[in-house]
């Protein structure tokens, strides 16, 4: 009789939490309500009546189911939820949800094109667009989102659901969700969020006695019914409170004609003097009363999970369509198995239990041999089983004890997660594949290779490295090749990581396993892999050795050819070539984008697109292809390509004078580079660091970068011509020290020389001419032969260059062509407000003893820009300057603010706070004078007052008050 209750019972207090979220949704906050508790208890049937609480206050309704055929079908609950507005009639103005349309039409597709549809995007934006869809769809009454089964979902899913979790209470939507409790990874989820105040956990009980036997009464008939205490104590004993066996064994004995109605009420047949059977042997009571068909129906169901298709079945079991309709509808079957609301001529039965049921019942060669049947109707119905197809296959060969095509499949669920950005769901997939694969070398070698870009991609460095330790596994199974590719691979990741020696020894085991004849096309992706390590390595012409390695793997990779090679070698060759020929690099470059695109390889696509970008930042100061190429890379879940683009973006951010953002990626690119093991992406962030810290004029919090650096281990002197040249040269210009500012470029210029490196801006070609033309150093011939060197077209050095040009012009006695010079100078600089000032500040200098343009003009406007920017000595030498060229120059007393308030108290002047930190640096009276542009008198007069406000006896106590203040 399919017995139910139509309403919930024993769930007062749940209910309760659940109509004061709504009540507070409906006052604009979001609330989060997650239901816990074991397969049975309720938390459907209580979703249930909280959607029908939704939709009586008016509030808009999304439902979503997580796929029990796998939870690393990706997003699969959230395209439900979004699908479920077109089933109820709820209109989305799609257009008004702007960027974030694109990214949700991976989730529904009528919400976009089919190349939108393809694509894959960022876990943050997605997350985002369905936050914003929430608040579209419900702006007149509130949205509720229902989404059951959380425990079969993907990571992905969780990631989008944690975010949303996080930023939902300033909108009106009530997120309600069910978890079973036997999953680790959903539960702790959830009890995340709970500590962390974002979501009401609600675990659900078992009811007590008397709630069954109200449950009980409910289903036959209403309230006031009542049950025989024999009835109770059975229904009790059998469920133990667990709501669904309460009914599937109250449905059995009524059913069975052991719980009867009379015109007294209902009565028990019989006294039962045992308990009744366990709930396996009551599925198997309503299958004994199936036809033959019947139950192997429901078997071959059972088989493919708790959601099945029916063509499946059908073509399993080589039943007519129609006599499948009849089985379904037929009373037993009805009970157990009802049509799949998401998905056309799609069923699901009512409860895993069944499914663990009927499976039970079944003689495990039946088990398997259905296993193995279904399996084979899924392929030949779907011959390359793409998406859910191929995750149900792959359950299936494996519990058909065909381990090895489960295996295979897995992998290729695995390839095709990682192609659409599901990194983790790759590494989960790539997992399964690993450990079914053990007969099987070969593939196993291909998924372990997978598995490796798969744990790359997804920021699993530390773990890919970790693999190596399995290739010992394989044994004599693996061939030489396969063992050659293995390595090769793990030589790549340990690059990425930054593991230099590492790298260079799986590179050694490669080759010593290639042998001494080996064919090209297996040298070629370990030559390239080389090359790139090689970069890294402070040995004598090194970069020529990469070069020749990279040009050979590109040649032979081009060839045969060896795409994803190809794409590794020119993109290195493009790296390569800058420093001599910029315009070869950049031809490299385009070659490599142009091969990913016809080899259909997106993530070596964006690496070239990465590159480019750099191209266009040196060369233009352009960072819209590195903004294009961080965006790609986010989309498809492509980690190393991302940081890489926003490594480049910092610097740039940096010269541009953006140092909140800056600062603000740079905090968080090392964050996440910290916590993958990211070595080299973290080393390169402490560099920025310590470049953004020379350009704010932050001595201290250079040099600890630099410590931080140092203490990450390994050769540094990569980065020494970019820290000394182009952070602390800065840092010493902005302090008026020109003399530590000519040592800091000496130290950047020698490293350089002797060991050459990929990286650019060291000084060289720009602030070391400007430098060298102020102190006379510098003459006209040599000038115009560094300025025609290739490397001297990036427009950071040229701003700089050119103002040298000015410098050197005017000394020779052309006004006109000096300032015509100056003019490029700046236009060169527009995009570099710090360094275009300080252009003009040491330009004007040079005027001004010259003769020529407008110092004083120059010399106001660099003043003015760097006391609004807080840098204490620049507008100091700009106004001494000033002063000595018979300009009246207004004493700005604004800088008082910046002395602290315990010296400010006692009378403490802003100039006489600036020589106090120069006493705090241990400089000398004259020291002092130079730096401030200022009489040792007057400096001595300010050391006199500074000791007479302070009590301080002598200038080492006087030192004393403010040593750690000192720049």
């Amino acid at each position: 009789m399919g017995v139910r209750a139509p309403v919930v019972v024993g769930r007062d207090h749940e209910i309760g939490i659940i109509e004061r979220a709504l009540g507070e949704v409906a006052k604009g906050r979001g609330q989060v309500v997650l239901l816990t508790g074991e397969a049975g208890i309720g938390k459907s049937r209580l979703a249930a009546h909280a959607t029908d609480l939704a939709y009586g206050a008016e509030l808009s309704i999304m439902r979503g189911r997580g796929s029990a055929v796998g939870r690393t079908v990706p997003f699969r609950a959230l395209s439900e939820a979004l699908l479920s507005l077109q089933r109820l009639g709820t209109h989305v103005d799609v257009e008004q949800l702007g960027a974030y349309r694109p990214e949700l039409a991976r989730l529904n597709p009528d919400w976009g094109t089919p190349s939108e549809v393809a694509a894959s995007g960022s876990l943050m934006v997605l997350a985002e667009g369905v936050l914003r869809l929430t608040e579209l769809v419900g702006r007149h009454a509130g949205c509720a989102v229902v989404l059951d089964d959380l425990q079969y979902v993907d990571p992905d899913t969780l990631a989008v659901l944690e975010y949303v979790i996080d930023n939902i209470e300033h909108q009106p939507t009530l997120l309600l969700c069910t978890i079973r409790d036997d999953d680790a990874d959903t539960v702790e989820f959830a009890r995340t969020a709970g500590r962390r105040s974002a979501a009401t956990v609600v675990p659900l009980r078992r009811l007590t006695p008397g709630d069954v036997s109200a449950l009980g009464a409910v289903c036959l008939g209403g309230a006031g019914q009542s049950l025989p205490s024999a009835a109770t104590d059975l229904l009790w004993t059998g469920s133990m409170g667990l709501p669904f066996l309460v009914e599937e064994l109250l449905d059995e004995i009524v059913t069975e004609g052991r719980l009867v109605r009379d015109e007294d009420g209902w009565r028990m047949v019989d006294s039962f003097p045992d308990p009744p059977s366990a709930f396996v042997e009551g599925i198997d009571a309503r299958l004994g009363r199936l036809s033959a068909q019947a139950r192997e129906f429901v078997s071959v169901a059972a088989v493919l999970g708790q959601r099945f298709p029916l063509v499946i079945v059908q073509e399993v079991t080589g039943f007519e369509y129609r006599t499948l309709l009849r089985h379904l509808h037929g009373d037993v079957v009805a009970n157990m198995v009802a049509p799949d609301d998401h998905t056309p001529d799609w069923y699901l039965f009512t409860h895993a239990l069944v499914v663990d049921a009927v499976l039970a019942l079944l003689a495990e060669e039946t088990r398997v041999d259905l296993a193995r049947r279904a399996a084979d109707a899924v392929e030949k119905l779907n011959s390359d089983v793409p998406g859910d197809w191929c995750h149900l296959c792959a359950r299936l060969r494996e519990a058909a004890g065909q381990f090895t095509e489960a295996g295979q499949l897995y992998a290729r669920a695995g390839r095709r997660a990682l192609a659409q950005g599901a990194a983790q769901s790759a590494v989960t997939l790539l997992d399964r594949s690993l450990d079914l694969l053990v007969h099987d070398p070969a593939n196993r070698a291909s998924a372990l290779e997978s598995q490796l870009l798969a744990l790359t991609e997804a920021g699993q460095v530390d773990r890919a490295l970790a693999v190596g330790a399995r290739f010992d596994e394989f044994g004599s199974g693996l061939d030489r090749i396969h063992r050659v590719r293995l390595h090769t691979q793990l030589a790549w990741a340990a690059n990425l990581a930054g593991r230099t020696e590492g790298g260079l020894d799986q590179v050694r085991i490669a080759r010593a396993l290639l042998g001494p004849d080996p064919d090209d096309e297996h040298v070629a992706p370990i030559d390239v892999v080389a090359a790139h390590l090689e970069l890294d390595r402070a040995t004598p012409g090194r970069l020529e050795v990469a070069e020749a390695m990279a040009l050979r793997a590109a040649t032979v990779a081009e060839r045969i050819p060896l795409p994803i090679i190809a794409c590794q070698a020119w993109q290195l060759l493009g790296a390569l070539a800058r420093r001599h020929d910029p315009a070869r690099a950049t031809a490299y470059l385009e070659k490599s984008r142009v091969f990913a695109i016809a080899h259909d390889l997106p993530i070596w696509e964006i690496h070239a697109l990465v590159r480019l970008g750099l191209d266009d930042a040196l060369r233009a100061g352009d960072i819209d292809r590195l903004e294009q190429a961080r965006e790609l890379a986010s989309r498809i879940g492509a980690v190393i390509a991302r940081y890489q683009s926003e490594v480049n973006i910092s610097l740039q951010l940096i010269l541009r004078g953006e140092f909140t953002a800056a600062r603000n990626l740079i905090d968080n690119v090392s964050a996440a580079a910290a916590r993958l093991g990211l070595l080299e992406i973290r080393q390169f962030m402490l560099v920025a660091r310590a470049v953004l810290a020379g350009h704010q004029c932050d001595r201290a919090e250079l040099e600890s970068a630099q410590r931080e650096l140092a203490g990450q281990g390994g050769d540094q002197t990569q980065y020494v011509p970019r820290l000394h040249g182009l952070g602390a040269a800065f840092c010493s210009l902005l302090q008026e020290d020109r003399e530590q500012a000519n040592a800091d470029l000496a130290t950047a210029l020698a490293t350089e020389e002797a060991n050459p490196t990929t990286f650019h801006l060291s000084g060289r070609h720009g602030l070391a001419l400007l430098l060298r033309a102020l102190d006379g150093t510098l003459d006209w011939a040599e000038y115009v032969e560094v300025s025609a060197s290739p490397a001297a077209g990036m427009r950071w050095d040229r701003h700089f260059a050119l103002l040298a040009a000015a410098v050197l012009t005017g000394r020779r006695g052309d006004p006109e062509q000096a300032l015509a010079w100056l003019e490029r100078g700046q236009e060169a600089g527009e995009l570099y407000p710090v360094a275009r000032h300080l252009g003009l500040r040491l330009v004007g200098e040079a005027a001004a003893q010259d003769g020529w343009g407008e110092p004083d003009r120059w010399l106001r406007t660099a003043e003015q820009y760097f006391h609004d920017a807080g840098i204490r000595a620049v507008p100091g030498a700009c106004r001494a300057l000033l002063r000595r060229m018979g300009v009246r120059v207004t004493q700005r007393r604004s800088g008082t603010k910046d002395v602290p308030d315990d010296l400010r108290a006692v009378g403490v002047t802003g100039r006489e706070y600036e020589v106090l930190l120069l006493l705090g640096a241990r400089l000398a009276n004259n020291e002092i004078a130079v730096r401030l542009h200022l009489s040792r008198r007057t400096v001595e007069k300010h050391v006199s007052s500074l000791m007479a406000k302070t009590g301080a006896t002598n200038r080492v106590q006087l030192g004393k008050l403010t040593a750690g203040d000192a720049r």
